[in-house]
């Protein structure tokens, strides 16, 4: 394929990829009356922000290869402080400055 090809190409996906996110994501507000949400479905959609955040975070936090067990590193071990911290505070400041210092001191102590 060559150069001009290639990038028309690359234009078109991208451009399919903008309409079908657009469509998706202005179908609800464009048809949302006339598609009513039962009550199970708006409880179910009450988790998809924390599945989310889920599924970015966990990876991050334990680390693993194909074939291997998932470790404990010190992002995961910091998180704990952080997750400790939020339980006695509530406090979102304080589970970043906790979660920040735990990182910097098990790193500098840890070899």
């Amino acid at each position: 394929m060559s150069d001009w090809q290639y990038d028309w190409y690359v234009l078109g996906a991208i451009a399919l990829l903008v309409l079908c996110s657009l469509l998706t994501r202005s179908g609800y507000f464009m048809f949302g009356d006339l598609l009513p949400l039962t009550e199970r479905m708006r409880r179910a959609l009450r988790f998809a922000p924390v599945a989310a955040l889920a599924a970015i975070i966990i990876p991050e936090l334990l680390p693993w290869a194909y074939g291997d067990t998932p470790r404990l590193d010190i992002k995961a071990l910091a998180s704990l402080v952080a997750v400790l911290v939020f339980v006695r505070t509530r406090n979102a400041v304080w589970v970043i400055v906790a979660g920040m210092v735990a990182f910097w001191l098990i790193r500098a102590v840890m070899p």
